[in-house]
């Protein structure tokens, strides 16, 4: 009987995480500038403020409030600010719990945090709820899955990303990592 063997020759960076789910606002000036800043690739301090006072200042439907919490967590997430981003992406779970963006980028937060153990589940829940960015969720529970050790999962899943979105650099990047080898 033969087997497939994977190997991973080096772990993944963590830490440069390449994306995340920002949903889109349309409550105001404020909260239109949060979203912008969330897909920006540099989080400034005046980008935590802009989010700030669309919470602040702006009267948002409860669906432009969620997008704000995301989007701020991201900000704040860009910005190493783990705690606080947190507390957003903890924020918009409450407020939905059945949407998946609050999901995603608090998976991508315990990646990014080093936790790939606690980020599986919840790379799972977004995924089950159907996130409008399932290659990013699968692309971050493969190297979630390559943290804790299982490399035909963390393979798998990278290969799904890379087939969900053609192009995509990291998972093709990732993806050359591994050796795979029939035994």
């Amino acid at each position: 009987m033969k087997a497939i063997v994977l190997a991973a020759t080096a772990t993944a960076t963590i830490v440069a995480f390449p994306a995340s789910a920002q949903v889109r606002a349309y409550g105001g000036s404020f909260a239109e500038g949060c979203y912008k800043a969330s897909a920006a690739p540099l989080a400034t301090l005046d980008a935590v403020t802009t989010c700030d006072r669309a919470l602040q200042r702006e009267t948002l439907s409860l669906d432009d409030q969620f997008a704000v919490y995301v989007d701020r967590g991201i900000v704040k997430m860009a910005r190493d600010n783990f705690l606080d981003a947190q507390a957003d992406f903890g924020a918009a779970v409450a407020m939905s719990p059945r949407r998946p963006e609050g999901w995603l980028n608090m998976a991508i937060l315990r990646l990014r945090q080093g936790n790939g153990a606690a980020a599986l589940p919840l790379f799972d829940k977004a995924i089950q709820l159907g996130t409008d960015v399932p290659e990013v969720a699968y692309y971050g529970r493969g190297l979630a899955y390559e943290d804790v050790g299982n490399i035909p999962a963390a393979y798998a899943d990278l290969r799904h990303a890379a087939m969900l979105r053609p192009g995509w650099a990291e998972p093709t990047r990732d993806l050359a990592r591994y050796r795979v080898r029939n035994q």
